[in-house]
C-alpha cells in the first residue's frame, strides 16, 4: 500500500497503519568537489518509497538520480541526513543493506569474454549463492529473460538488449527484496524494452519485490505506480503519474496545417505566446499551453490556412516539461539555433540522391550482418534508420562513413564511390558516433582544435571555424571547461559541434540521443531541424520512436535486412496490414513489423 502524500510539499508521509517503506530518505544532502568548487548533488531530499511497488525516478541530466541510487545502495555516504533501507539503517549497517538489495548501474559489469553461464556463475559466487540453490534459480532466470538458448554464447557477442537482460539476471541471482535499476533501458530497442518491463512487472507481482527505476523514457514513467521528480538535487514532486497528468487537463492540443510540413509547423509554434511545449507527434504538432484558454489559430499561426486545432488528453511528459520549464533559471530551453550553415560546395538539386545504397552486404566470416540492403537519401532529407539491437544499423552506418569496407554491392556518398574514393567522400560528411568520441580530459576548445585538425583545417580558417561553432552551439562560456565534467546534454552539443567543424554536406548520427533526458533531446532536434532547413542531409538512427516522427522517410531493419521503407505514415500503414485497428504510433508500428518478421512461416 503506497504511502500518503503531503500535497503541499509533494513528499510522502507515513501513516500509522502502513508497513515501513522499502526506502526512506530524511533530509539527505550529498556534495562533491570539482577542484575547489563544491557541487550539491542532492539537497535536503526526503522521500518514502513504498514496498511492493514500482517507483520511477525522473529528472534531467545532472539532477542527482544516480547519486540517489548509489546512496540507496550504500556505495556513498550522505553529508547529512538519514537513509533507511528495508528498515535497516543504511549509514550504520551498509553491508546488511547490500545483502538485501540488488543494484544494476547504468554500465553493468558483464565480463564479455565469459559466456552467459559463466557470468551467472561468477555473480552467484560474488553474491554467496549456495551451489545447491543455483540450478533452480538459473532455470528461472533464463526462462524469464529468454536466454536459455544462449547460455554458451560469449556475453560480448550478445545484442544490446540481451546484454541488459543478462545484467538483470546477474543482479537477480540472489533474489533481492529491493531492486535498484539505474536507466536499464538506455540504448535498448522498443521490443527489448518491452521485454525488460515484462520481467520487472513479473518480479513485483510474483515475488513481491520493491523496485526503484530511473529512466529517460517518459512513457516508461507512466507505467510506474509512483514517480519521484528530481531537479538540481531537489524533489519537485512525488505521486502517481495520473495525478501529474491531471494538472495539465485542458491545456494539451494537437495542431495540423496543410500548407506546412510538420517540422516547419513545429518551428512556427515553438516559443509562440502561451506555448509551453511544441513537439512533433505523428503528422501533427502537440502543444502544451500555459493556461486553460483554448489556443487561437489566428494568433498562433497568422496567415497560415487550413489550421486545425484539437484538444487531446494530457500525458505525463506534458506535465514534466511544464514543471521543468517553470523552475529552470537558465536559458538553455529557450535557445533557438539560427538556420545558417555554411557549405563549401554547391548543393545538389533537391531531387538528387546524395547517398546511394545498392544491394549492399557485409559479411563477418560466415555471418551476414547486412544483407541485400538498398535505399537512397536525398538532398536536405532527414532519413531515419531504425531496427532492433543487432539489426545491422551501426554496421550500415560504418560502411557509409568509409570506416568499414563493403563485402558486396555498391555505396556512393556525395557522388563518390566508397570503394574507390572513400577519403574524398569522408571529407564531405560529419559523423557523430553512438558513444561520444570526445576526449574527456581535454577542454571544450581543445576537443574542437583536435577535431578541426583531423578534418584538415589550418590557420585562420581553423580559428574562425572554432569561433563559429562555439557561438552557434552556445559553448563560448564553457570553452575552457573539461569536457568530461559536462552534463550529457552539453557533451552531446559538443559532439555535434565537432562533427560539423568542416561544414559537411551530409551528417551521420548514430543513436545521438541515447541516455539523454527529454529536455536535451528537444534541444538537439532543434539543431537537426535547423541544419536540414539549410540543406544538410541527415541520416540518423534512434531507439526513441517519437523521434522517428521527425524524419522525412524511414527504413526499418531486422536481421540485416530492410523490412519497410517510406514516410512515417507509410510505415504505419504497412504495419497495420491485416490488423483490425489502425496503428497510431511509430512504436506500435515498429513492434508490429518486428514481430511479424519473427513469426515462423505457417505451413500451407
Amino acid at each position: 500500500m503506497p504511502a500518503a502524500v503531503n500535497k503541499e510539499e509533494g513528499v510522502p508521509v507515513q501513516s500509522a497503519d502502513t508497513e515501513p517503506p522499502a526506502l526512506e530518505f530524511e533530509g539527505v544532502s550529498k556534495f562533491f568537489f570539482q577542484g575547489k568548487r563544491r557541487i550539491a548533488a542532492l539537497q535536503e531530499v526526503s522521500i518514502c518509497i513504498a514496498r511492493g511497488r514500482i517507483t520511477g525516478l525522473i529528472g534531467p541530466d545532472g539532477a542527482g538520480k544516480t547519486t540517489l541510487m548509489r546512496l540507496s545502495a550504500c556505495l556513498l555516504k550522505p553529508a547529512v541526513g538519514a537513509i533507511t533501507v528495508l528498515d535497516i539503517d543504511a549509514i550504520s549497517e551498509p553491508l546488511k543493506v547490500q545483502a538485501s538489495i540488488g543494484y544494476m548501474p547504468q554500465r553493468f559489469g558483464l565480463y564479455e569474454d565469459l559466456s552467459v553461464q559463466e557470468n551467472l556463475d561468477l555473480y552467484a559466487d560474488l553474491q554467496g549463492v549456495v551451489k545447491a540453490d543455483r540450478p533452480g534459480r538459473y532455470a528461472e532466470l533464463t526462462r524469464m529473460t529468454n536466454l536459455g538458448a544462449f547460455t554458451t554464447r560469449l556475453a560480448g557477442r550478445l545484442s544490446g538488449g540481451m546484454k541488459q537482460k543478462l545484467g538483470l539476471a546477474c543482479t537477480l541471482v540472489r533474489p533481492p527484496r529491493l531492486l535498484l535499476l539505474d536507466e536499464p533501458t538506455v540504448g535498448v530497442d522498443p521490443v527489448s524494452r518491452r521485454e525488460l518491463w515484462s520481467i520487472v512487472d513479473r518480479l513485483v507481482e510474483t515475488e513481491g519485490m520493491s523496485v526503484l527505476l530511473s529512466t529517460a523514457y517518459l512513457d516508461e514513467a507512466e507505467r510506474c505506480d509512483e514517480v519521484v521528480i528530481l531537479h538540481e538535487g531537489r524533489i519537485l514532486g512525488q505521486g502517481p503519474p495520473g495525478d501529474f497528468k491531471a494538472k495539465q487537463k485542458g491545456r494539451t492540443y494537437t495542431v495540423t496545417a496543410g500548407s506546412l510540413k510538420k517540422r516547419q509547423l513545429q518551428e512556427r509554434l515553438t516559443g509562440a505566446e502561451g506555448v509551453v511545449d511544441a513537439v512533433i507527434q505523428g503528422d501533427s504538432v502537440r502543444l502544451v499551453m500555459a493556461d486553460m484558454e483554448a489556443p487561437d489559430a489566428a494568433i498562433l499561426l497568422s496567415s497560415v490556412p487550413d489550421v486545425d486545432i484539437a484538444a487531446v488528453p494530457p500525458r505525463f511528459e506534458d506535465c514534466y516539461v511544464a514543471m521543468l520549464k517553470a523552475v529552470r533559471t537558465d536559458d538553455a530551453l529557450d535557445w533557438k539555433p539560427s538556420a545558417e550553415v555554411d557549405t563549401r560546395v554547391s548543393p545538389p538539386a533537391a531531387d538528387e540522391a546524395v547517398i546511394r545504397v545498392d544491394d549492399v552486404r557485409r559479411r563477418f566470416g560466415d555471418f551476414y550482418a547486412v544483407k541485400n540492403v538498398s535505399f537512397d537519401v536525398f538532398h536536405g532529407e532527414v532519413f531515419g534508420l531504425l531496427g532492433a539491437n543487432g539489426a545491422g544499423k551501426t554496421t550500415t552506418f560504418r560502411m557509409l562513413c568509409g570506416l568499414l569496407p563493403v563485402s558486396d554491392g555498391q555505396l556512393s556518398v556525395a557522388g563518390r564511390d566508397l570503394r574507390r574514393a572513400a577519403a574524398k567522400a569522408r571529407a564531405r560528411i560529419g559523423y557523430m558516433s553512438q558513444k561520444f568520441s570526445l576526449y574527456g580530459n581535454l577542454s571544450v576548445r581543445q576537443n574542437l582544435q583536435f577535431f578541426s585538425s583531423a578534418y584538415g583545417l589550418r590557420g585562420r580558417k581553423r580559428g574562425d571555424r572554432i569561433d563559429w561553432v562555439l557561438n552557434r552551439f552556445e559553448l563560448s562560456e564553457l570553452a575552457d571547461a573539461v569536457s568530461g565534467e559536462l552534463s550529457l546534454g552539453f557533451k552531446q552539443r559538443l559532439a555535434l559541434a565537432a562533427a560539423l567543424m568542416h561544414a559537411p554536406d551530409i551528417l551521420f548520427l548514430d543513436e545521438p540521443t541515447s541516455g539523454v533526458d527529454p529536455m536535451a533531446r528537444r534541444e538537439f532536434w532543434r539543431h537537426i531541424n535547423s541544419l536540414a532547413a539549410s540543406g544538410v542531409t541527415v541520416l540518423v538512427t534512434t531507439h526513441f520512436m517519437e523521434e522517428a516522427e521527425y524524419c522525412d522517410r524511414l527504413a526499418i531493419m531486422a536481421a540485416g535486412e530492410i523490412l519497410a521503407i517510406g514516410s512515417p505514415i507509410d510505415i504505419k500503414r504497412k504495419a497495420a496490414e491485416g490488423r483490425e485497428k489502425p496503428v497510431q504510433t511509430m512504436e506500435e508500428a515498429f513492434i508490429a513489423l518486428i514481430e511479424r518478421q519473427d513469426q515462423p512461416e505457417k505451413s500451407t
